[in-house]
């Protein structure tokens, strides 16, 4: 299964590019949404992990420009930002799941496979 992630914070992205391989994913680095969606065409990837600030475009554009695109693929958010507003703003334009940094790497690892495995059913 494939997995891009957009996050800028390189602390963050190896963290979470680790957390991943473990669990044998193929996996697309991106640190910035704009490269993210340059890579989509090419990757086609069964999951998208995204923050939500990053420099030229935020996750939540990143978001919106693959639900208007018609793209089912899943959507995973990571993000310093718990704001209510956010979180909800985020799932309503189409995020399927959410969760707060810093968080557990085995939750991560959890809820990436649980997303999965509702996208093949």
């Amino acid at each position: 299964m494939k997995v891009l992630i957009a996050e800028d914070d390189p602390v963050m992205l190896s963290l979470i590019k680790h957390r991943l391989s473990l669990d044998n994913y193929t996996i697309n680095a991106n640190s910035d949404a704009r490269d993210a969606l340059q890579s989509m065409e090419t990757f086609k990837p069964d999951l998208i992990i995204t923050d939500i600030v990053m420099p030229y475009t935020s996750g939540l554009e990143l978001i919106g420009i693959i639900r208007s695109s018609g793209i089912k693929v899943p959507i995973l958010v990571l993000s310093a930002i718990d704001q209510e507003a956010t979180v909800l703003e985020a799932l309503s334009i189409g995020a399927d799941d959410f969760i707060t940094k810093p968080f557990n790497d085995k939750e991560l690892s959890m809820r990436v496979k649980r997303l999965l495995a509702i996208r093949k059913k």
